[in-house]
């Protein structure tokens, strides 16, 4: 059932068209990212509201796993972290991240998740863009106790951004499709999970990083 249900979320997340290339960070508290943090919603009560893809992200919500290994990381860098996360429910690839940051979230004293709409987070997007300059569901914003942008993660787990770019040339649609809906079910957001640990890490050691889309 969990694979179906991941093999049919797999639509388009990024209807924006391309631009040209993606803004840097900029690491400096921002007042308008920290109140679209505070506009945002909890993963409860996004799940709640959830029209499309419901079934799967009731279920990911309950099964959703990390690691012991990298909630003690996470736990480590300690401090203030805020996660501002940019999803639609009606996005395979939110349904089959977000879960798996929250679960993340509530491990971590410190670590607080919150979720706007493509509306809401339209800057947070502009700003964090794929690297062929699409904006995407779901992008992750990293902020300090400041609100500073620390830190981003868009779209899809850097195996699967490594395995996209690399084969949307040479694949078919259907192919691209079938090998996502593969991975989810394989990896269980082990990497995206890893990914948001490794971020933390960065920007506690005052070395922000945003993982987009890779160029060839």
């Amino acid at each position: 059932m969990l694979a179906a249900l991941i093999v049919a979320s797999l639509l388009s997340c990024s209807p924006v068209a391309a631009v040209s290339s993606p803004a840097v960070i900029n690491v400096a508290a921002d007042s308008t990212l920290q109140a679209t943090f505070n506009k945002g919603v909890t993963f409860q009560q996004f799940v709640d509201a959830a029209v499309a893809r419901r079934e799967g992200w009731l279920r990911l919500q309950r099964d959703a796993m990390i690691p012991a290994g990298l909630v003690a990381r996470a736990r480590a860098v300690g401090d203030k972290w805020q996660l501002l996360v940019v999803a639609r429910d009606a996005c395979g690839d939110s349904m089959n991240s977000v879960p798996y940051a929250s679960r993340l979230a509530d491990s971590v004293p410190g670590l607080s998740l919150r979720i706007v709409s493509p509306n809401d987070g339209q800057l947070a997007q502009g700003a964090h863009r794929t690297q062929d300059g699409r904006m995407a569901t779901p992008t992750f914003v990293l902020l300090d106790a400041r609100g500073a942008d620390v830190g981003c993660l868009v779209e899809l787990p850097a195996p699967l951004r490594r395995w996209t770019d690399a084969a949307r040339a040479t694949v078919s649609n259907d192919s691209l499709h079938s090998y996502r809906s593969t991975f989810y079910e394989r990896d269980r957001g082990v990497s995206l999970a890893t990914e948001l640990v490794e971020m933390l890490e960065s920007a506690q050691a005052g070395t922000p990083r945003c993982d987009r889309q890779l160029t060839r």
